[in-house]
This record gives structure tokens, C-alpha cells and sequence, in this order.
């Protein structure tokens, strides 16, 4: 399975803050917000990842991430030229995905909780596609999904004014080796882009779109506002104050078998900086 991070947005409603740069090399708390989504990735043991930037901020993921090895995966960096919308995602890492199935995340949203993995797990296993929903008090704010008995999605909806449920579809999807075909079907919406609920009313009209339901323990934050992204840093201060290393894609893939411990304090001593108390922590981690 490949793995995509969608990290090309130009993030307008958190200007001046993203001027000078992607709001997914913001920090939510203590670490860029392109991490949390990386950690997903690297929880469900994917080691192929393709990030899609802007071309003014490739060099700067590359800067931050490099090739992937202190991780244990390996990165490829891919431009969106035009911003046209999540599903040309897809379109876009066509060779990349291949004959493989593909998760896609979006650079800015957070997920965070100790049944991250098994959910994943459940969405690996479906086939066709999967989106990961979150009972929300606003789903006309939304993408809703409504699901029947069997879990599968029976009906979708782009911000409803009388949402058919309270379950938004969160920034995560999982898709077969057909996705980058339905996308190219996808004709661009009113406001040009190609949206992904339209590769998603695909998949359902053939009976192939599951949802998997968060439970209240997985903590869910889409960061596109600076009150979502205060909101976000807290939560996961609060999570962190309790013992849980939250969105760290070294702790994750140290968990995985991806590194050794001796690779992590490697990694650790070539920063170089011991006043980070990200990298403390993570020094500590590597030395139980």
C-alpha cells in the first residue's frame, strides 16, 4: 500500500501567518503539522509516501523531511502547479500508486488516540474505498456521510442545510487500485476543483464505499483556521501532559520496528540542538 500527503494548500485563512510559507510547516504545539498526518501513514505500516506540494514550498518539505530514512519510509515529492482541488491528488501520483491500494491524507488534518491502528486495520481489510467519519455538532459545516447496518455509505452530502446524519467525513480515505481512474472520470465542480466527495458518490454508486466511525477516544481537528489550530495545539498538549507522544512520526515508527533505537539517537545527535523538548523526549524514548 502507498501512501499520499496532500500538502499543497495555499491555507488563505490563516494569512499573514502562511504567507512566507505552507500552513502544513506550521507547528500545532510542539511539532509541524504535516507530521501528524505522516504518523498515521507510518502507523498503519506504510513505507512508500508520496508528498504533494506547492513548487514555492517543495524545497522546504524537503528541508524538513529529507528522505524519509530517519523515519524508516521513503519519500517522493510531487508539485500540484494548480490547486485543483483533493482528488487530482490522486490523478497526480497516478505511477506512483500504481497497481496498489492508496491512503490519502490531508496535510492539515490531526488524528490522535491509542485505536488509531486498529481502525485503520478495519479500513485495510474493506476494499474499495473507505472514509473515516467523526460525529460532529455542526455537519452542515461538512462532508456528511450516511451509513447503513452494514456499515457501507448509502448517501453523500457537501455541506447540507438538513444533514441525513451528524458524521462528517474526516481528511483520511483509503482507495483500491482504481482510485486514479475514477478520478480522471471527475468532472471539475462550480468552483474548478475536482472534489473528492465526487470520487467517493463513485465508489458508492457501486456499492464500494465504507465508513468507518471514530469513536469518541479518537481525537479528530481539521487545522485550517488559527482557532482550530489553537484549539488543536491544546488538545494535544493535554494529551501529551498525560504521557501519550502525540503525531510523532520517529516515536511511531520506532514502535513499528521501522528504526532502532540506535537510529533514533543517531538521528538525534545529528540535529544537534538539546534544548528541543520535542528531541528530549525522544531521547528518553530511545533509551528505555
Amino acid at each position: 500500500m502507498k501512501g499520499i500527503i496532500l500538502a499543497a494548500g495555499k491555507g488563505t485563512r490563516l494569512y499573514p501567518a502562511s504567507s512566507s510559507t505552507s500552513k502544513i510547516l506550521l507547528p500545532i504545539y510542539d511539532k509541524p503539522a504535516i507530521y501528524y498526518p505522516l504518523s498515521v501513514l507510518i502507523n498503519v505500516g506504510i513505507k512508500d509516501i508520496m508528498i504533494i506540494t506547492s513548487k514555492n514550498d517543495r524545497a522546504s518539505f524537503k528541508k524538513l523531511l529529507g528522505d524519509g530514512s530517519q523515519f524508516g519510509v521513503s519519500f517522493r515529492f510531487a508539485v500540484q502547479k494548480v490547486q485543483r482541488g483533493i482528488a487530482d491528488a490522486l490523478i497526480i501520483a497516478e505511477k506512483f500508486i500504481k497497481d496498489d491500494s492508496v491512503m490519502l491524507a490531508l496535510g492539515d488534518n490531526i488524528f490522535a488516540g491509542a485505536e488509531m491502528q486498529d481502525l485503520l486495520a478495519e479500513a485495510v481489510g474493506s476494499g474499495g474505498a473507505t472514509v473515516f467519519c467523526t460525529p460532529v455538532d455542526r455537519p452542515q459545516d461538512f462532508g456528511v456521510a450516511e451509513m447503513d447496518g452494514e456499515g457501507k455509505v448509502v448517501s453523500l452530502e457537501e455541506k447540507p442545510q438538513e444533514p441525513k446524519s451528524n458524521l462528517a467525513v474526516t481528511g483520511l480515505y483509503y482507495y483500491d487500485s482504481n482510485a486514479a481512474a475514477i478520478a480522471k472520470e471527475v468532472q471539475p465542480s462550480k468552483r474548478g476543483e475536482l472534489e473528492i466527495t465526487d470520487v467517493n458518490r463513485i465508489y458508492m454508486e457501486r456499492g464500494q464505499l465504507h465508513a468507518v466511525q471514530m469513536p469518541d477516544s479518537i481525537y479528530w481537528a481539521d487545522t485550517g483556521t488559527p482557532d482550530s489550530m489553537l484549539a488543536a495545539a491544546e488538545k494535544i498538549k493535554e494529551f501529551q501532559e498525560s504521557g501519550e507522544l502525540v503525531g510523532s512520526p520517529e516515536a511511531t515508527a520506532l514502535r513499528m520496528g521501522l528504526i532502532s533505537n540506535k537510529q533514533l539517537l543517531k538521528w538525534i545527535d545529528t540535529v544537534g540542538s538539546t534544548s528541543s523538548a520535542y528531541l528530549t523526549r525522544l531521547r528518553n524514548l530511545a533509551r528505555e
